[in-house]
Parts: C-alpha cells; structure tokens; sequence
C-alpha cells in the first residue's frame, strides 16, 4: 500500500510538471482578489462590446436639458452640459479607452522588449547605446512630452495611442535587460551558442520565451498606466473631439466640475473600477508566474 501510493505521488507530480499551464491558472485561483478583479475586468470589456447593442443611444445626440441629475426624466447617469446622455457616452466610450490602453501598452511592450533584449544580449557598444537612449526617454517629463507630440501632429487617436507608447516603454525596457542579462549565461543558453545558434535564435527561441514572465505582469500593468495616461491628455483638452472616451467625458466637462461634479463621477469611477481591476490582474499573474511561490 505505501508502494503504490509513493508511486502515485511520482505521478501526481510528474503530470504537475508536465502541465505548466495548469499550475498556473490552480495558483492564480488561489488569489481571491486577482479573480476579483478578473470577473470585474470581464465584465467591463463585455459591457463595452456588447452595450452599444444594447443602449443604442447616440453619445453624441442631444436628448434631453443640459445637466439632468441621475434618475431624472429616465437618465439613469442623467445628461452632460450639452444635454447628451451620460450612461450612452460611458458604454460607448469604454470601447476606445480600452482599446487605447491596450493598443499603447502593445506599442510600449514591442519597443521595450527590442531594447531590452538587443541590450541585454550584446555587451559592449550596443549596450552602451541603447542604455543611454532609455535613459533619455526614462528622464523625459512623460506627460509634457506625450502633450507635444499631440499637440504637434494633432489630437487623433493614432497619434494619442502613438504618444503614450512612445513615453512608456522604459520599464519594460530595464526588466527585459535584467531577465536577459540572468538568462544568457545559463547552462542551456551555452549548450544552444555551443553548436552553433544563431543570435537570432537564442534572443527568440531561447532566451525571451524564459523571460516572458515579468514582462508579462509588466505589459499588463502598463495597460492600466495608459488609460491613465489618455485620461490626463483629453482632461487637459488633447484629445479627438469625434471619438467619444471616458478620458473625453472628463475633458469636455472639466469647467463644470465644482457646480456638477457627477458628469465628471461617473466616467472617473469607470477609470478607477478598471484601472484596479487590471493592478489586481497584474499582481495575481505575477504570484502565479512565480516559479518560487508556485513551489509554496
């Protein structure tokens, strides 16, 4: 009896290890809060897909006084300064703020992930070079920046999504080099240089695939940065007048804060819900990447 049970205990743990994956997700369904945030992530991306189908009111068609409260006359978010339905511009909005934030923190993490690898796999010059590029943009006042670009090539979405990724690609930057600089000079890095593996090869096949998960956790957290990040530019007035955001509701409303502070609540609190959704995403993906707390 205690035979058989020692052997299925091999067992048991060589189909744990053979099932990554599976690890994985047991461990991040260990973190309440990270599910949490999951399910209150889901559902705010299937609101914004599916809601416009749903509430197919115009956010842009005035239909009703300016400033109606919440409840009023049917509005269940009541109305902006021009009259136009809250609840509307919040689920129609949701679709560009996510699709900004994740468009730019893409753009973020392909930049970085180049710079990081390029740098962390050549010594000599190249690092030399490339460090010091990140160290400029890292020292740039990002928002100033992001402002310029916008306001040189003007406030489209592109150029907005352009804008944050092009700011905020440093971290992801450092911790590529990092995991680079660990990995290229372990045992099965050498074995692969040995028989002769192209650097092509080893930065694609070899090295980044092991150092996917920080930068995982980092990509996913930036999403979050970038919804910020498109909030702050439409608040200060920079963002396409034709394309209707949670950033954008804040913006056009921001001189009628302090008389009617709930225009400006409602899309804020959208921002809030989903940019902690995201963190709490983030931290569960970075306990369950963890080789050392999976062990625990």
């Amino acid at each position: 009896m205690t035979k058989q049970s020692s052997l299925f205990k091999v067992d048991h743990e060589d189909f744990r290890d053979e099932n990554p994956f599976m690890e994985i997700f047991r461990m991040y369904l260990k973190n309440y809060s990270a599910v949490l945030g999951l399910l209150v992530l889901l559902l705010i991306v299937f609101i914004s897909l599916i809601g416009p189908f749903i509430y197919s009111v115009d956010p842009f068609e005035m239909v009703w006084l300016p400033f109606t409260h919440p409840g009023e006359q049917g509005f269940i978010l009541g109305t902006d300064y021009l009259g136009r339905d809250l609840l509307a511009q919040i689920i129609h909005g949701g679709k560009v703020t996510l699709a900004v934030g994740c468009s730019a923190a893409l753009l973020s993490v392909v930049i970085g992930i180049t710079i990081g690898s390029l740098s962390g796999f050549y010594s000599g010059w190249i690092e030399e070079l490339l460090m010091r590029i990140t160290e400029f943009f890292q020292v740039l006042p990002t928002l100033l920046f992001s402002m310029v670009i916008v306001a040189l090539f003007g406030a489209s979405l592109p150029v907005i999504t352009f804008a944050i990724g092009i700011v905020s690609w440093t971290a992801v930057a450092r911790i590529t080099r990092a995991e680079f600089l660990r990995i290229r000079e372990l045992e099965y890095v050498t074995a692969s240089r040995s028989v002769g593996a192209r650097d092509i090869y080893l930065i694609m096949r070899v090295i980044l695939p092991n150092a996917l998960p920080p930068i995982v956790v980092q990509a996913t957290l930036m999403v979050g940065s970038a919804i910020l990040f498109e909030a702050g530019l439409s608040f200060l007035g920079l963002s396409d007048p034709n394309v209707m955001s949670w950033g954008a509701i804040m913006g056009n409303n921001r001189q009628y804060i302090l008389q009617e502070g709930f225009v400006l609540m409602y899309p804020g609190m959208a921002i809030f819900m989903t940019v902690l959704a995201i963190s709490l995403v983030g931290d569960g993906l970075n306990d369950s990447l963890n080789p050392k707390l999976r062990k625990r």
